[in-house]
């Protein structure tokens, strides 16, 4: 069960209504860390590519890389989880919402809203936690690399993993209003 999208259309066919401002700006924030996770897809792929050469053409890696590679694959996974969220596409029992749906809407966003607040309790806690491992490496000054070769702070990664578990717990919740309007109302 997918609550209707600005893009998509009604089931009667007729136009989806307009996103309002404040939903438009979430939507665009959503997608904005989804395209950022995207160009991070790209550094990574640069980054192994460029290994991979010197480890051929030098005999030896480069810095930073198995660090990087960590801390970035983290933060893709972060950042692209709300619109994973939104699109519907994380991985649950369709088959089960699917046979609840035909018989009862209300009953299968019911289900739905549940699997929500779920969802949004467990980021919400991961993002908590994500707190303290930013502030340790802020006050640390938390690095990776060879000092006098390569370095990066990690708290840039961090926070960016924080934001990412953080917009999505908060899409979580946002998909369970707009089922439990669906379960109060019995239209999207």
């Amino acid at each position: 069960m997918k609550p209707l999208d600005s893009n998509q259309g009604a089931a009667d066919g007729s136009a989806a209504p307009s996103l309002a401002g404040p939903a438009r700006a979430w939507r665009f924030v959503v997608e904005a860390l989804a395209v950022l996770g995207t160009v991070m897809i790209g550094v990574l792929g640069v980054i192994i590519c460029a290994d991979i050469v010197a480890r051929n053409s030098m005999g030896a890696s480069l810095p930073l890389v198995s660090e990087m590679g960590a801390l970035l694959l983290v933060m893709i996974v972060a950042l692209q989880l709300a619109t994973t969220i939104r699109a519907g596409r994380l991985a649950r029992t369709e088959f089960f919402i699917t046979a609840v749906e035909a018989r009862s809407p209300r009953a299968a966003a019911a289900l739905m809203v549940l699997f929500n607040l779920a969802g949004a309790w467990m980021l919400g806690l991961i993002a908590w936690s994500t707190v303290d491992v930013l502030t340790g490496a802020w006050e640390a000054a938390e690095f990776i690399g060879i000092v006098g070769i390569a370095t990066l702070p990690t708290w840039p990664f961090r926070l960016l993993i924080l934001l990412g578990f953080g917009v999505a717990a908060i899409e979580f919740v946002v998909r369970a209003l707009a089922d439990a309007r669906i379960v109060i109302g019995g239209r999207p």
